[in-house]
């Protein structure tokens, strides 16, 4: 083969990586050799064009049980326990196949969790669509959340919580990310390095077909392209109920204390795991591919190497344990199969029949794909041409035409706007409580809370991103992704432990796109240091474009907490005479947000934040909240005060009276601004009087910003901000809120 002949070019190699390929080897490729390599160094594989930036992430700290490089990253939560989670993409296979697409993803990241010995206990997801008024946007959401009930609820795991955004540049290109949280006995985890020459190779779970055959490299790897929907047999088929199997499977083959170590088999499918199983126990690994089970006994040895079946771990075993480890999932009705064992030549063989079709070094295939360095150039103007006017998008949101100058109409435009409005059509298909630990089920509070019994606590979990503030400026953005999680744990009183994060991107090789996620790493790492939270893993998704262009920069960010005594979290809202106090250094800006947005008004730029005096109102906040009297929390984000406001009312179904001008004074902002201005640090409690008076006293002396905005009561929302004012009834705010499903259906 020569670089002239050019095959190498159609599993998504560049003819230098070829050359490179064909040095390391010191001959050319065979074609299973080539199908291999083009997975294990595409993208979505090897990172090489992130990894270096992913350095620059805080990976340590006093709780953190297992960091970046393992299927899933742990914190300590106490008691010998540890709490599992990790967040993966399945963006380009949902916009082939939505519900194939997601469904996998969550069955995917779910073995993930339990490949390292934790039982996964939720799933988070954070999804990004096209707008509403798209037949295509309509298709891609239904399907997708769809997906995610099937698997999650047929396999019994709960849905807890998560986040769905319209925007135009996710018209052709969905994002799909999902969380898996689990929990597991510190001592029990397990890691994937392959050690012991001489131990023995055992697949185990479903079997290998041709579903999902260059998924990684041809898929996940590249931009899509018009007519990708041909590239639907590179999209995995999931099976639930064959990886509840798995999953029992698995934890009592752990439990039993019969492995040595342990991989799920995603991208890559056998390629990656047993080549990263090799690579990070510095062993050699054997493959005889006629020992794999096959669901289609066609199939040529390339296709069993890559195939990307799901519902798949591989195992290895020491070899007086493989007739008991056989046993075992014998029991459990997954099909096992010795299919090679581990060497100590640093190499990795595959035969078919006994008969040798590959054989390379580890180093090569694995470690040393090169990795490129970024040409980062940011843009001089905003680059994704402008939204929709307000009136439009109330027409198309609300059913209704409004004054664009009214705030009351735009408080209703902005409740309806897709991004905003209640997500309730979409998580009611989710089963939220299977499981019986989930103490907050989604909407009733800014982050999901589950009972952890065997450490006598709960953790908290949210999942949160930006993209449209991103694209503004992604320094900033990325932070305040990164301060919003923060803010939601802060709201039901839970420490962060730690955090992952899937960073959603265009392609890397374009100047603006290097800018972005260059700028947003930064700005992770910047936040992540100083609240002094650990990154624990993620994932990168880049090639997140179509002829159309690329998405909004989006990096998504999950996180983790504990809190001590569930038993004193705020409910969904004020009672009748509270108080509304706003904490912290909420510094409102239209720019970049949810108005500017729909009066066309985006471009570059966001004020810049400073993050230690989020961070110190976030601990008075959880604090106060921990102490119990706070009768609802609630963070201001998307909307500003207007929306918070409105939701925190519609939580417990009584009005509010609000005056900002507390805050239009010390912010030196417009009345729109105080009402509509989006940014980090501020969290919205509800108390009784006298349980107000004292917070204020007590925010004095601990240096926190605090305002008393009014009171609960009545059936309005009644709100001024200086020369603004609306008075809206309550049930049309929450008419507005609820339209959602209305708009999917229509």
């Amino acid at each position: 083969m020569t670089v002239a002949d050019a095959p190498h070019r159609e599993l998504g190699l560049t003819d230098p990586e070829f050359e490179r390929i064909v040095e390391l080897l010191g001959r050319e490729p065979n074609g299973v050799e080539l199908a291999m390599f083009s997975l294990l160094w595409s993208e979505h594989c090897a990172y090489k064009h992130s990894r270096r930036l992913l350095g620059k992430l805080p990976t340590e700290g006093e709780r953190v049980v297992m960091g970046p490089g393992e299927n899933a990253g742990a914190v300590d939560i106490g008691d010998g326990h540890a709490v599992a989670f990790k967040v993966e993409s399945h963006n380009h296979p949902s916009a082939v196949e939505p519900f194939q697409g997601a469904a996998t993803g969550v069955g995917g990241i779910l073995r993930d969790v339990f490949a390292i010995g934790a039982r996964p206990i939720a799933v988070l997801d954070s999804l990004r669509f096209g707008e509403l008024d798209s037949e295509r946007s309509r298709y891609l959401f239904e399907g997708v959340v769809a997906g995610i009930g099937h698997y999650g609820n047929s396999i019994g795991v709960p849905t807890v919580g998560g986040e769905v955004c319209f925007e135009a540049p996710y018209e052709h290109n969905c994002l799909v990310n999902a969380m898996c949280v689990g929990l597991a006995r510190s001592e029990e985890m397990i890691r994937s390095a392959a050690a012991g020459p001489g131990n023995v190779l055992v697949l185990f779970g479903a079997s290998t077909g041709r579903d999902g055959i260059g998924g990684a490299s041809v898929l996940a790897s590249a931009e899509l392209e018009a007519g990708d929907g041909a590239k639907r047999p590179t999209v995995q088929i999931g099976d639930p109920f064959e990886e509840s199997k798995l999953l029992e499977c698995s934890l009592e083959l752990l439990q039993s204390e019969l492995l040595v170590s342990l991989q799920d088999l995603g991208a890559a499918g056998l390629t990656s795991s047993a080549g990263e199983m090799a690579s990070k126990g510095e062993v050699g690994i054997e493959i005889d591919v006629r020992r794999v089970p096959l669901r289609e006994p066609d199939m040529e040895a390339f296709e069993i190497m890559v195939s990307e079946s799901q519902e798949r771990m591989l195992a290895v075993v020491e070899p007086a344990k493989v007739e008991a480890v056989l046993a075992l999932c014998e029991k459990w009705q997954t099909g096992a199969a010795v299919i090679g064992e581990v060497t100590g030549t640093r190499a990795m063989r595959v035969l078919d029949g006994g008969e040798e079709v590959g054989n390379v070094p580890v180093t090569a295939l694995v470690d040393e794909c090169p990795l490129y360095d970024l040409e980062p150039a940011a843009p001089a103007s905003w680059p994704y041409g402008n939204a929709d006017v307000l009136g439009e998008r109330v027409a198309i949101n609300a059913g209704r035409t409004a004054d664009p100058e009214d705030p009351s109409a735009i408080t209703v435009a902005l409740l309806a706007s897709p991004t905003i409005a209640s997500k309730r059509w979409a998580f009611e298909q989710y089963d939220s409580v299977v499981g019986s630990r989930t103490i907050r089920r989604p909407e009733a509070a800014d982050a999901a809370v589950l009972l952890v019994a065997e450490s006598d606590r709960a953790i908290a979990i949210s999942i949160d991103g930006n993209g449209r503030r991103v694209a503004c400026d992604p320094r900033a953005g990325a932070i305040e992704a990164v301060l919003e999680c923060a803010q939601n744990l802060a709201c039901v009183g839970a420490e962060p432990l730690g955090l992952t994060n899937c960073l959603n991107f265009g392609n890397p090789e374009k100047p603006t796109v290097a800018w972005q996620l260059t700028e947003a790493v930064s700005g992770l790492a910047a936040a992540c240091e100083a609240l002094g939270v650990p990154v624990v893993g993620g994932n990168v998704s880049l090639y997140n474009e179509t002829e159309h262009g690329p998405i909004y920069p989006t990096p998504v960010v999950g996180m983790v907490g504990e809190l001590p005594d569930p038993e004193r979290l705020p409910g969904p809202g004020p009672a009748d005479g509270d108080r509304i106090v706003l904490v912290g250094p909420f510094a409102p800006s239209l720019a970049g947000g949810e108005l500017a947005k729909l009066r066309g008004e985006l471009d570059l730029g966001l004020p810049a934040t400073e993050i230690a005096p989020v961070a110190a109102a976030l601990r008075f906040v959880r604090e106060r909240v921990r102490g119990g009297g706070v009768r609802a929390a609630r963070d201001v984000s998307d909307g500003g005060l207007a929306c918070a406001l409105a939701e925190l009312a519609i939580g417990a179904g009584v009005g509010v009276d609000a005056d900002l001008d507390g805050l239009v004074e010390a912010r030196g902002c417009s009345g729109e601004t105080a009402l509509f201005g989006e940014g980090p640090g501020g969290v919205l409690l509800a108390l009784a009087a006298a349980e107000a008076e004292a917070l204020l006293a007590a925010a004095a002396g601990s240096g926190v910003e605090a305002l008393d905005l009014g009171a609960a009561g009545g059936e309005r929302l009644e709100l001024s901000a200086a020369e603004r004012e609306l008075t809206l009834p309550l049930a049309d705010a929450e008419r507005a809120w609820r339209s959602l499903g209305e708009n999917v259906e229509r």
